[in-house]
């Protein structure tokens, strides 16, 4: 029998999205729950950002930025959410992260904070900790959550599906009234039951989609989940094509999804490939290493495909006034660790699968379509990447968006009738339950992250997209399957969500036939 829980609000997800919206709403008086899949609340998106956040700078305008995002968007953006984003976005990171949070930001010689250059950027406006920003984010929003009367915290817990009136309840009368979202049923993995969690009001802050991939920058729960339960009660998801790559993953067979900063090339570093050619000014002559990541990205692969090879090199050679040791340590490490001296040796990369530029449908205010669900940080779309994201925008648009629909929703809140939640039946399981072979999960994935490699990776056509659908649809049909008569595990929950965002990626890379930003058709 399930537990039954009341909240006012429901965060699904703790990156900088979920816990700010989990912090400013329990300070605006409302109960909340914060579910994440993770054991360790740390550990999400957020937690592995290097490179910094876009804050205020002596040299820097509203305007500046603006120009900025819509270049690397290629003119896709939603203007109204750029607006907003480049003049109330830096102020935040002094005044919530800084003054009230309590992150310490790299220092310079003079005792100001360090503000660092990334790609596609016109001037120096990115605060940093070293190149462990997202860490150091995440650790200070966790410790401030941990002490903030109104947050109760669940790890471990898995969101299964959303529950709304019409696609749950056993009253046939809510099927004639408008789809509201109520709550969630959730697995809990420690007592192995599926619970219901009650609230009105319920936001997605669940992240990207980069364990879609074969290869990615993102932890293993990026699974697009956020965006498969949003879809299946009738929520918008917007410019699912624009898939962003990395272009620099650490390519070594002892490590895996280590992100290289594009810090390295703001401060000088260059990509040569095994011949020893510098080749950036052959494909951006302007912008060179600092173009846009879709560039960068296409260029790396296509110099793959020139010279035969599985990666190319980063220079780290020559950076100009920079001790790659104290100003990039986490990476050092790593690539010591891995048999590399970034301060005699270059660098190998690879492109991969790093950030969702679209996302669930999203007004200013981070409300869907649905009454009672909001979406915020990577699984939202609010317009503000456009076809491609300005570095360091992720963690500025999770850190303002996050903070206003914590102060908006407190407004939206609404008493659950009792009559309802009765009718809402507790969650049914499969009899008898299978055990299936953890192999069979496991390759069914490999599938989808194959495919997606291969035919909705960073070079498209639409052969290889109409064989994607093909593949993902035979793979569905058996994952539902699947799921129905499978006991309930994490994997089959993720498995289930994959399959499905992969398709909702694919379907809208084949109906958009132009190339732009990070969607590149052949």
């Amino acid at each position: 029998m399930s537990k039954r829980f009341d909240f006012d609000l429901l965060v699904i997800g703790s990156g900088i999205s979920g816990l700010t919206s989990a912090i400013t709403a329990a300070e605006n008086g409302l109960r909340v729950a914060l579910i994440s899949k993770e054991h360790d609340l740390q550990e999400c998106n957020t937690y592995y950002a290097q490179g910094g956040i876009i804050a205020r700078s002596h040299e820097d305008t509203p305007d500046l930025l603006k120009e900025d995002i819509l270049t690397a968007g290629d003119g896709m953006n939603y203007i109204e959410a750029v607006n907003l984003i480049a003049e109330a976005g830096p102020g935040l990171v002094e005044d919530f992260l800084i003054n009230k949070i309590g992150v310490r930001f790299s220092l310079d010689e003079t005792g100001e904070i360090d503000r660092t250059m990334e790609a596609a950027h016109s001037v120096r406006r990115i605060f940093h900790v070293k190149d462990t920003t997202g860490e150091s984010i995440e650790k200070s929003l966790v410790s401030y959550a941990l002490k903030t009367k109104g947050i109760e915290l669940f790890t471990s817990h898995i969101v299964i599906d959303l529950i709304t009136n019409t696609h749950n309840s056993l009253d046939s009368q809510q099927r004639y009234k408008w789809t509201k979202v109520i709550g969630a049923y959730i697995y809990n993995e420690q007592s192995n039951n599926v619970d219901i969690f009650f609230s009105s009001c319920v936001i997605i802050a669940t992240g990207g989609v980069g364990n879609l991939f074969l290869h990615t920058s993102n932890p293993r729960g990026a699974t697009g989940d956020g965006i498969a339960m949003a879809y299946r009660i009738g929520t918008e998801i917007n410019n699912a094509e624009y898939i962003q790559f990395h272009p620099t993953i650490l390519f070594h067979r002892d490590v895996d999804r280590f992100l290289i900063s594009e810090s390295l090339r703001g401060e000088g570093a260059t990509l040569k490939n095994k011949s020893g050619e510098y080749f950036m000014e052959k494909y951006s002559p302007e912008l060179k290493d600092l173009a846009p990541r879709d560039e960068v990205s296409r260029a790396i692969f296509r110099e793959m495909e020139i010279t035969g090879s599985h990666f190319v090199f980063l220079d780290t050679r020559f950076m100009k006034d920079i001790d790659v040791k104290e100003r990039f340590p986490g990476i050092y490490k790593k690539c010591w660790d891995a048999g590399i001296d970034i301060s005699r040796e270059s660098i190998p990369v690879v492109p991969a699968a790093h950030y969702f530029c679209g996302g669930i449908k999203v007004n200013l205010h981070g409300a869907t379509s649905i009454p009672g669900l909001y979406a915020i940080g990577e699984a939202s779309c609010t317009g503000i990447h456009g076809a491609n994201r300005l570095a360091s925008t992720s963690l500025l648009e999770g850190l303002l968006f996050g903070k206003r629909v914590g102060d908006a929703v407190p407004r939206q809140i609404t008493k659950i009738p009792e009559t309802l939640k009765k009718s809402i039946p507790d969650w049914i399981f499969p009899e008898p339950e299978e055990e299936f072979d953890p192999i069979l999960i496991n390759q069914d994935l490999l599938n989808i992250q194959t495919t997606m490699w291969n035919y909705a990776g960073i070079i498209r056509n639409r052969k290889r997209l109409v064989r994607a659908l093909a593949d993902l649809n035979y793979l569905s049909h058996r994952i539902e399957k699947f799921y129905k008569q499978a006991k309930i595990t994490r994997n089959i929950i993720e498995l289930r969500n994959s399959v499905l965002t992969a398709t909702i990626i694919v379907r809208a890379s084949y109906a958009n036939k132009i190339s732009r930003g990070c969607h590149f058709i052949e």
